[in-house]
Parts: C-alpha cells; structure tokens; sequence
C-alpha cells in the first residue's frame, strides 16, 4: 500500500511540474514563518514541509530545462541506449522529495550549482557511453544508459538471503542513475525509498523519476551511521577526524567518490576511472557557468590518495 501511494504521489508531482514547465510559471509564492527562532520556508511542491533549506533558491530556480540538456546532449542520439527514458521533468521531481533536507539547496547559490555539478557530474559518468573521438567529445553521452546492456550474472549474493532474499526470476543487474547492483544494494534502497525493489528491480529502468530518486537517496544517505554522506562531505557538513585526516580524507568531491565507489576508485593513485568522474564534474561546472576552477584544490578533487572508508565495499555502481 505504502508502495502505491509513493508510486501515485510521484505522478500527481509530475502533473504539478509538467505545468509549470510548459507554462513557464515561476511565481511560486514562499511562505515563511519562525520555529524555535529558526527561519523555515515553504516553496510549494518543490521545497515542501516547513524547512530551513527552502528559504534559499529552489534547484529551478537555478537549473532549468536548456541547462539539463546541454549537460546531457547526445542522450537521444539514435545509438544511445536509454533513448526518451531521461529527462529534466523527471530530475526535477525525484530532487523535491530532497530539497527540504537540502539536497541542491544547502548554502549560496555557487555551492547549489556546484552539488548539483558533481551530483550529476557521477551520474553522466557511470550512465556514458562516450569515448574518444565520440561525436560532441566524451564527456557529452551522459544518461545513455538506463541499465546494464549484457549482464553477466543475477548479482544474487546469498550472504544475505536472511535480510534481503533474492526474488526468484529477479535479476539485480545494474540499473538507474546510479547504476544498482546486487540484492543488498536494491533491498536497502527500496526501503530507503518505500518501493518494493527486492522484487521488483525493474522499477528502475521503468521509471526516470524512481531511478533519480534512487541516486538522490544514495548520494544524500550514508553507507554506514558513522559515516558521512556523499552529500555532507561536498557541502560541508562534515568534520574530519584525526583518522580521517591521517587517510587522506578531506571534505570536497574527491571524498565523495569514496563514499560511493571505496577503493574501486581510491586509493589507487591517478588512474583512468577516477579521473573520468572528474573530467564529467569539471565538464558541468564549466557548462553551467560556474567554471572549472571552482572545483577546488586536486587534493579536494580527487581520492587518489585517500584511505577508503570502506575496504573492499561493493559499490552501488
């Protein structure tokens, strides 16, 4: 039931936005008021629930439709693999669910555009099928897939068969924005989510705004309770301890390929895969007008010599 409703909530959300996109409309009345001494807003269906975070600019107000789609140019070209599944409508509805907890919304507009850069910089990456001399450049063929093309096994793992069992006939092949992949992974995001992908993994590649919502959900949620998110670390909201210090790990994008990839990606020095997601982040920035140079320091950038969180960790990607 709980699975419907969300289901439901998410189309009446894109009956909302589909209007205000066709018709333009950015007269969006903010409502305020004081809780505790703290400044809370209200932004309608985009920023909703009486938030510290809706007080600032929402992520259209900064983000629009043209943007979306210099950023993810070649998606629709015919040998794309994902042709008329991605969409801004559908980015714009799975970030509402987030925006009042601050996803896009935390800090001035620069560090809004910038999350929303290496958000997105992460998912053209892992969703590109971009290569050298590809037409519009590499790093142009983000969002041309939505799922994994020639999957080579079910990524069933019964070391989990206790808390998430695999669903006979269920393939837990990589999927979504952030590509899913395994059992554990499509049971926790469901639950993260309230949908059902335990045994329903295809949900994902069903529906752009589910498989946003489930790479919003990662990227603002920590793999463990002592960890930070990918989220916290970019905007800030994280302090590194002294045994964060001694790994490496500083606040900034390169530790949120830590959280998200662990040493698939870090720690590993300089290489290819790493520095790809970088490119695509660099590559956004620049295309978005805020400009390469405000990525920050390499050490900030990238992970190449951080300890990773998690050993061995695998990746939801």
């Amino acid at each position: 039931m709980v699975e419907r409703s969300v289901l439901i909530g998410l189309l009446v959300t894109a009956a909302i936005v589909a209007a205000v996109v066709v018709e333009g409309d950015s007269s969006v009345k903010i409502l305020v008021k004081t809780v505790k001494g703290k400044k809370v807003c209200d932004q309608g269906w985009e920023c909703k629930g009486w938030s510290e975070f809706c007080c600032n600019l929402t992520i259209s107000d900064y983000f629009q439709t043209y943007q979306f789609e210099n950023l993810f140019s070649k998606r629709n070209s015919p040998v794309a693999h994902a042709v008329g599944f991605w969409d801004y409508r559908s980015f714009i509805i799975a970030s509402s669910i987030y925006q009042p907890v601050g996803f896009g919304t935390t800090g001035g507009k620069l560090m809004q555009m910038k999350e929303v850069a290496a958000f997105l910089g992460h998912v053209g990456c892992k969703t590109s099928c971009g290569y050298g001399v590809a037409t519009g450049g590499p790093l142009a063929w983000g969002l041309c897939y939505n799922k994994e093309m020639s999957p080579s096994q079910s990524y069933c793992d019964d070391y989990y068969k206790y808390t998430y069992p695999c669903t006979p006939g269920a393939d837990y092949y990589g999927r979504g924005a952030l590509p899913i992949f395994w059992n554990y992974n499509y049971g926790a995001t469901g639950e993260g989510l309230k949908v059902n992908l335990l045994d329903h993994p295809e949900y994902i590649e069903q529906n752009a705004t589910l498989a946003f919502q489930a790479a919003i959900w990662r990227w603002m949620t920590p793999v463990k309770k002592s960890q930070p998110s990918a989220h916290d670390v970019f905007v800030g909201n994280w302090k590194p301890t002294k045994n964060d210090t001694l790994a490496k790990r500083v606040p900034g994008f390169g530790t949120t390929m830590n959280i998200l990839y662990g040493d698939q990606i870090c720690g590993q020095g300089d290489i290819d895969p790493m520095n790809n997601i970088v490119s695509h982040y660099q590559y956004y920035l620049d295309l978005l007008g805020v400009g390469r140079e405000q990525a920050g320091a390499h050490e900030n950038l990238t992970c190449a010599e951080q300890v990773p969180f998690n050993p061995s960790y695998t990746a939801s990607s």
